[in-house]
């Protein structure tokens, strides 16, 4: 945004298209294979139908390892690929140098950066105050603060009509009347794949009071500069720091259980048993696939947990 481009987060693009399913099946039949993780496939997949997106940002360290087979595919169709490493262990000098790449990449500097990040400030912190009225009001539903904290992570590629937007949202959820009852659940792992899943739960009813990873695209926390801001962003470094956070909001939130959603055929499956040696509330793992409805074994099993939770 300093450069003056426009940030387009391809997750997003691709989850919210409307024939979301058949970008996966359509690069399955490009010769993708089954076994790999649909977000990635329907990623690719978004950029085919995006000839207008000629440079990409793409996470070589610190997200998912299928990104570096994506990025050679992309680079063989003559595309523009800056890449961007988080570093491991997390390390502020390292995270440093890679934002300055970046920053080099891009065309800009670092003065004309903190102006841009000064300016999002305020947005953030609203950000922040739509989670407060999930958690500590019920003002705000779980689905409604998914969609707007997930989409924080590149405000909709504006940030001026996305903060419009968001103020005028907060403005109708204080007039709510205030909702503290039922079960009491929050969604960690990376975001669901599910089209429903928001939908179903509310008949259940729970209320959604806690989602961990797009709360962290939100930034919620006080920092002094960027750098810090992405230091303390969890998603892309261990699993101690984001057992840390959840462990945090377990105790603030009063949770009485967590879904962790897992995405077929994901590295970060195996940390489910992290979460279940290191936390001492329920947890019920889902898994999902493609972009599809609730199948009938995972909706059975999501009514009994709550149920169970309930009794």
């Amino acid at each position: 945004m300093a450069a003056g481009w426009q940030p387009v987060d391809l997750n997003n693009v691709f989850i919210t298209a409307p024939d979301a399913y058949e970008r996966v099946s359509g690069a399955e039949e490009e010769g993708w294979p089954r076994t790999v993780c649909a977000w990635i496939k329907g990623i690719y997949a978004t950029l085919q139908r995006c000839p207008e997106i000629q440079t990409i940002i793409v996470v070589t360290q610190g997200d998912c390892s299928n990104t570096h087979a994506l990025m050679e595919l992309l680079q063989d169709e003559g595309r523009t690929l800056i890449p961007f490493q988080f570093p491991y262990p997390r390390q502020r000098g390292q995270l440093q140098d890679q934002i300055q790449a970046l920053m080099a990449a891009c065309g800009t500097d670092a003065a004309a950066v903190a102006e841009v990040w000064r300016q999002l400030q305020p947005l953030r912190a609203r950000l922040v105050e739509l989670d407060r009225l999930t958690w500590q009001t019920g003002q705000v539903t779980g689905r409604e603060n998914f969609q707007f904290l997930l989409a924080s992570s590149d405000f909709n590629g504006d940030p001026v009509k996305f903060g419009v937007e968001l103020a005028e949202f907060l403005a109708v959820a204080r007039g709510r009347p205030q909702q503290r009852q039922g079960v009491r659940l929050g969604m960690v792992g990376i975001p669901p794949i599910f089209i429903d899943l928001f939908d179903y739960l509310e008949t259940l009813p729970v209320q959604v009071v806690f989602q961990e990873i797009p709360r962290q695209f939100s930034m919620p926390y006080p920092v002094h500069d960027l750098t810090e801001q992405y230091l303390r962003y969890t998603y892309p470094y261990d699993m101690f720091g984001r057992l840390a956070d959840i462990q945090e909001a377990v105790s603030q939130r009063r949770l009485d259980g967590l879904i962790h959603y897992t995405q077929s055929f994901c590295f970060r499956q195996i940390q489910d048993r992290l979460l279940r040696q290191h936390l001492s509330l329920p947890i019920l793992t889902i898994e999902g696939d493609r972009p599809t409805a609730l199948d009938h074994r995972t909706r059975l099993r999501l009514e009994a947990f709550v149920d169970v939770l309930r009794r």
